[in-house]
């Protein structure tokens, strides 16, 4: 009797891990955003609380998505993959539209909606998890046949690919290239055929990278960021200065330095470098905790969903928080070039944070679709490289 009471108990519960995970991140992400912010606010707004106000709203608005998305079924995405597509093509399309995109920096990568910007880039990303899990569910076995497993995705990254270049979004383009790349391994498309479409991405990434003198630069700057301290390296040496001030426990938070006019966009691509410098290793390890948890349940959920598109769906999701949390620690560190890519939670930014907490949200009722058994033991996520045959079953 007891198991089956467990079993009815949890059916309908919230998944805890995950949420824990995420309110973690939401809750370091608001003393972050804060403390990162408060002198561009002042300076820039009159108002220390600007940015944090903002994102304070956002969160909250994101909270309640992710209750309301929570208890929507996710076979309903299976349906609307097409529809959702289409309409993130559209969006990233009005983009290039005269007085509808909005240029920052000399990219046009939002469009503004009353008093909020929205970023279509984000909405694709997960359009094409969904998209993705609909399309290798549907097409099973075939998916080792090359005109059907690899020519479609092909012919859509070019099309989306296109899509970023005019605006220029690089880095966002190559975020949506590995999340269908791993999709597709984890799917099963032909190892060969992977191969080959690994090879072609380096080559065409290769030729983007050195096409423009800016992103030539940047390489320039990965390499030796030192030797240009005050040119091309700047971003990134004040981002690993930060680091090093911080040392084990930080210098506290609102204590740092380089926040104030010193480290480029303190309170969204360099954020972490502020929380590196304010609270340490201690809340650096805190951090990427959170996110390990976040990432070993997502993967836990994927693996025990018996249904193909579920399964993908999950591991869509979990891999591309997972895989941009990564990109973005990595810049930071000077591990990879510097990119604009937000820390998922933690970021300042409405439509990254919401579009994390609609995506929470799936997972969520798809942890509650297929609960783990009673006694269950979590499985090993690493194990998920292995059942590449069992994705669309």
């Amino acid at each position: 009797m007891m198991p089956e009471k467990t079993a009815k108990k949890n059916q309908g519960a919230f998944d805890k891990v995950i949420l824990v995970a995420v309110l973690g991140l939401i809750g370091m992400g608001l003393v972050m955003v804060y403390s990162a912010s408060s002198a561009m606010a002042v300076k820039t707004y009159g108002s220390d609380t600007y940015f944090f106000k903002r994102q304070l709203f956002f969160a909250l608005t994101g909270l309640v998505l992710l209750f309301s998305v929570r208890y929507i079924p996710y076979r309903v995405y299976q349906v609307l993959a097409y529809p959702i597509l289409g309409l993130s093509v559209l969006l990233l399309g009005l983009l290039l539209v005269p007085g509808i995109g909005v240029n920052v920096g000399g990219a046009t990568r939002w469009m503004r909606v009353g008093p909020i910007n929205i970023q279509p880039a984000e909405i694709m990303r997960l359009a094409i998890i969904i998209y993705m899990a609909y399309s290798l569910t549907k097409k099973g076995e075939k998916m080792k046949d090359f005109s059907v497993g690899i020519i479609p995705h092909l012919f859509l990254m070019g099309l989306i690919g296109g899509l970023f270049y005019f605006q220029p979004d690089f880095g966002s383009f190559a975020m949506l290239v590995f999340v269908i790349g791993i999709m597709l391994f984890v799917g099963g498309a032909h190892i060969g055929h992977l191969s080959g479409l690994v090879a072609l991405a380096g080559l065409v990434g290769f030729k983007l990278l050195m096409s423009e003198g800016y992103r030539r630069n940047r390489i320039a700057a990965f390499l030796n960021p030192w030797e240009n301290q005050m040119g091309d390296g700047y971003q990134i040496t004040h981002s690993l200065m930060a680091f090093g001030t911080g040392g084990y426990s930080g210098v506290g938070v609102g204590n740092g330095y380089q926040k104030l006019f010193y480290l480029p966009e303190p309170h969204t691509d360099f954020i972490f470098s502020v929380l590196g410098e304010e609270m340490g290793l201690i809340g650096v390890g805190i951090v990427v905790g959170l996110f390990a948890l976040l990432v070993w349940r997502g993967l836990t959920i994927a693996q025990r969903a018996p249904v193909g598109f579920a399964r993908l769906l999950a591991f869509g999701i979990t891999a591309s928080i997972g895989l941009q949390a990564c990109l973005n620690m990595a810049v930071t560190t000077n591990l990879l070039p510097t990119k604009g890519l937000a820390l998922p939670f933690i970021s300042y930014g409405g439509s990254s944070l919401l579009i994390n907490m609609v995506s929470i949200g799936i997972l969520e009722n798809i942890a509650y679709a297929h609960p783990a058994s009673p006694g269950a033991r979590a499985p090993f996520f690493g194990r998920l490289v292995f059942w590449r045959r069992r994705a669309v079953a």
